[in-house]
């Protein structure tokens, strides 16, 4: 294992120690201290405390606050994006994803109505910050991404396999490997090294690509989505093609929130996006 894939495997390991933690701390009428959550870990308060600052960058007192009934209404009112302002200042397409160093382009829509037929599919299981991940990708680029912590892993297969039932799929883990190292920042510095392939509808592509503009640490709704799409009234349907999104955490679709600051759903389960929207907080605020 290289250097790199090992500390995606680490971050993996305290992804899981994070996902009890949460249960605890969701468990829990007020905040718990350091040495309470350690307690109930298994682990020595120093032992925890790295583990904690080794995944998030802060304590876990102020992680819990990211954490909190109230977080996604914080957000909203704190961190909240216009895509219109993010696309003015650039940050679409390319320019977005800087800090995970992602291209992107989409499968035409008649290659889509095809359902895969005659596209050789890639995958291969992977350790990531926020449990195991299935890839998938084509000689193009990545076009699946699904995380199997609150899932399983039986699940996460059928579902992207499900998306494009007529594709040849081949395990092939060491033809991914670079990209995935580089979509979950394991060789920063290295441009342009993990391209999108997307494949999905025309309607789910243009939602696809609104959250491609909303910045990390940032959230936005789904109104503003349809907004930006220029399908004002569409918000239902921005819904479905946001828990569409067939690319987990590269295509942010944990940042969209209802209008309200509900959390609204995420395909891959509800823990899932509330420890992503904690850790992009953390480190934008660190």
């Amino acid at each position: 294992m290289t250097q790199n894939a090992s500390s995606l495997a680490d971050d993996g390991y305290h992804f899981g120690v994070m996902r009890r933690a949460i249960d605890l701390i969701d468990a829990s009428e007020e905040p718990l201290t350091l040495e309470v959550l350690a307690a109930r870990m298994g682990m020595s308060p120093a032992h925890f405390q790295r583990v904690f600052s080794r995944w998030v960058g802060v304590s876990p007192k102020r992680y819990q606050q990211y954490l909190m009934l109230g977080q996604a209404k914080q957000m909203l009112r704190d961190h909240a994006t216009t895509l219109h302002a993010a696309h003015q200042v650039g940050l679409s397409g390319t320019g977005r994803l800087h800090d995970m160093f992602l291209r992107w382009e989409a499968m035409s829509p008649g290659d889509f109505a095809r359902k895969g037929a005659g596209l050789t599919i890639y995958w291969g299981w992977f350790d990531s910050p926020f449990g195991p991940a299935l890839v998938m990708g084509t000689d193009k680029g990545i076009c699946g991404l699904a995380l199997a912590a609150e899932v399983g892993e039986e699940a996460a297969m059928e579902d992207l396999t499900g998306r494009w039932p007529l594709a040849n799929f081949v395990e092939d883990p060491m033809l991914l490997q670079p990209w995935v190292l580089a979509a979950f920042g394991a060789q920063e510095g290295r441009l342009e090294k993990a391209p999108l392939y997307l494949i999905g509808a025309p309607f789910q592509i243009k939602v696809w690509e609104a959250l491609l503009r909303i910045p990390s640490g940032q959230v936005t709704t789904y109104s503003d989505i349809a907004q930006a799409i220029g399908s004002p009234r569409a918000v239902r349907a921005v819904g479905t093609a946001v828990g569409r999104n067939p690319v987990s955490w590269l295509i942010p679709c944990h940042r969209a929130l209802r209008k309200s600051g509900a959390l609204g759903g995420y395909h891959w389960g509800m823990p899932v996006k509330r420890a992503m929207l904690a850790f992009e907080a953390a480190r934008a605020e660190a």
